[in-house]
C-alpha cells in the first residue's frame, strides 16, 4: 500500500524568501537565535564525550562557533536559504529531505552529532526529518535541537484574531506541544530522549516592533495557501486590539516557548532500562512511612 505523503502545511518558497529578507536586512539582535545558541551550547558542555563529525543545521549562522566553542571536529553547517551561505553554511536543504541534501551522504550513519536550531518548526514531514537525524546518526550519536514551540506568540495570535473580526486568516504557523514532540522522538528511534521546554517574554509597546524583530530573524508567514486581503484598515484594528491588552506602561507581554530536544543513536553499549516487574521492592512498600523507633 502506498503511503499518502504529508500535507505541505509550508510553502519553502516562502520560508526561503523570508529568511533572505532577514540577511539582506541590515545586521541586528537576533535575540532568539542568541537564546537558541545559549541553551544547546550549556546542554552540551554537560556532554564529556569527544565529537570528530558534526552536522548543524539552521539559520543561527555565527551562533554555531558559540556552540561548539572549543571543540576541535569536522563540522558541516547546513541552511535552508541561499542568500545566508554567506553567513557559513555549506549547503542549502530542505530539513524534511535532509539525507539528500547533505554533501556526498546517502542514507548512512555519517555523523556522532547533529545540533539543529530553528528549523523543525517549519517542515512540512516533522516525523520524516526526526527519522532522517536518527539515521545520519551513528550509534551512540548524539542530537540536540531548539524549535519554537505551542504557546509562542499568543499575544501577537490573539490580537490578530480579535483584528480579523469575522474572516478567520491563517497568520502564525501551527506550534508543537511538548508532549507530542517527545512522542515523536520515541517513533522516531531516539534511544534515551529527552525534551523539556524554557521561555523568554519581551514586553512591546505595538505590534510593529514585534513583527520587526521577527523579520530582521527571517521568521513570518510562511504557510502555504493563497492570501487574503484583509483590508485597508486591518493595521488600525489590529493596534486596538494590541493596545486593549496592554498593562499600565503601554506595553504588552509577548512569550516565546523554546522545545529542547535531545537523543541518542541506538548502540549496545548504552544503558538499558529495568525490564518491567522486575523489581524487588515495591513502590507501595517505599512510600510508606517510615516508623519512628524511641
Amino acid at each position: 500500500m502506498n503511503s499518502v505523503p504529508p500535507p505541505d502545511i509550508f510553502d519553502y518558497r516562502r520560508l526561503s524568501a523570508l529568511r533572505a529578507r532577514a540577511a539582506s536586512r541590515a545586521a541586528s539582535d537576533r535575540f532568539l537565535w542568541r537564546h537558541m545558541a545559549d541553551e544547546l551550547s550549556e546542554r552540551l558542555a554537560d556532554v564529556s564525550r569527544n565529537f570528530d563529525d558534526i552536522l548543524v543545521v539552521g539559520p543561527i549562522g555565527n551562533f554555531a562557533q558559540l556552540i561548539l566553542a572549543n571543540r576541535r571536529a569536522n563540522v558541516t553547517h547546513l541552511h535552508l536559504s541561499a542568500q545566508t551561505v554567506s553567513e557559513g553554511a555549506d549547503n542549502i536543504i530542505a530539513e524534511d529531505r535532509l539525507i539528500a541534501s547533505v554533501p556526498g551522504q546517502t542514507d548512512s550513519k555519517a555523523y556522532d552529532l547533529i545540533v539543529s536550531a530553528g528549523t523543525l518548526d517549519s517542515v512540512n514531514d516533522l516525523p520524516g526529518a526526526l527519522i532522517q537525524y536518527r539515521r545520519l546518526l551513528r550509534p551512540d550519536g548524539l542530537l540536540l535541537a531548539s524549535l519554537f514551540g505551542g504557546g509562542s506568540l499568543s499575544a501577537l495570535r490573539a490580537a490578530m484574531i480579535k483584528a480579523d473580526e469575522n474572516r478567520i486568516s491563517p497568520h502564525i504557523h501551527p506550534q508543537i506541544e511538548l508532549r507530542n514532540m517527545a512522542d515523536l522522538l520515541v517513533r522516531a528511534g531516539f534511544a534515551l530522549p529527552v525534551a523539556d521546554i524554557d521561555r523568554i517574554d519581551i514586553r512591546y509597546r505595538d505590534w510593529r516592533s514585534l513583527v520587526g524583530d521577527l523579520r530582521d530573524m527571517g521568521l513570518g508567514n510562511g504557510l502555504s495557501g493563497a492570501r487574503h486581503y484583509l483590508g485597508k484598515d486591518y493595521p488600525a484594528r489590529l493596534s486596538a486590539a494590541w493596545d486593549a491588552k496592554a498593562g499600565p506602561d503601554g506595553k504588552v507581554t509577548e512569550t516565546f516557548r523554546f522545545l529542547q530536544l535531545s537523543g541518542w543513536g541506538p548502540s549496545p553499549t548504552q544503558p538499558k532500562p529495568a525490564a518491567r516487574g522486575s523489581g524487588s521492592v515495591s513502590l507501595a512498600a517505599a512510600l510508606q512511612p517510615r516508623k519512628r523507633s524511641d
